[in-house]
């Protein structure tokens, strides 16, 4: 089985995430699969620029990503177009690495961490989802803080992910991450048991 862990902007699923793997889980990274894909010589990088052209280059050849930023960030086709460019070499390198870790141990807790698993529509790729979840108060206070924004800055990134509620009712497994760091591993623990279950 594949599982997917996705939640809101500072909802801590990267402090989930890290949780996991500490118990063994196999983490495919969807953020560094992404980095992985448009390194320099890779067929990625070629696309960006075949499509976007050499001024999202810096002098050493790799990916300026500030340049290609200000390009998509203010032009939604420019930004959908980058997603079919990139999607599908994401997809398979993120297939190609559950299966490598599927041969080294056939039991292994395969987990797929991806932000918009479902804003993505992805969710039929995976076997059963997990949501970190904290009320959007929280997300809201969360983001403020460790991002130093303004309340409407924090707001803007928050609406620009489905609703954290919204999610609530696609997840098979719900962490709840808006108590303590001990209360949140005592339900990973929960959640690595019955993981490990399936995956037996």
């Amino acid at each position: 089985m594949i599982f997917g862990l996705t939640g809101g902007i500072a909802t801590g699923k990267s402090t989930v995430a890290q949780m996991l793997r500490e118990r063994g889980a196999v983490i495919i990274d969807a953020d560094q699969v992404a980095r992985e894909v448009v390194e320099p010589g890779t067929e990625g990088l070629a696309r960006v620029v075949a499509t976007f052209g050499n001024e999202v280059l810096d002098e050493a050849g790799r990916l300026n990503r500030p340049a290609l930023g200000s390009i998509i960030f203010h032009d939604e086709g420019a930004r959908r177009k980058l997603n079919q460019l990139l999607h599908p070499l994401i997809m398979g390198k993120m297939r190609q690495d559950a299966e490598k870790a599927r041969q080294a141990d056939p039991r292994a807790v395969i987990i797929w961490d991806v932000p918009l698993l479902i804003e993505e529509k992805m969710t039929p790729l995976v076997d059963e989802v997990i949501l970190v979840y904290v009320p959007e108060s929280i997300q809201l206070a969360r983001l403020m803080d460790r991002n130093q924004l303004s309340e409407q800055e924090a707001k803007a990134r928050i609406a620009s992910q489905l609703g954290i509620e919204e999610k609530k009712q696609w997840a098979d497994y719900v962490i709840d991450n808006s108590g303590t760091l001990e209360e949140t591993e005592k339900q990973v623990e929960c959640l690595w048991n019955d993981l490990s279950l399936k995956n037996g």
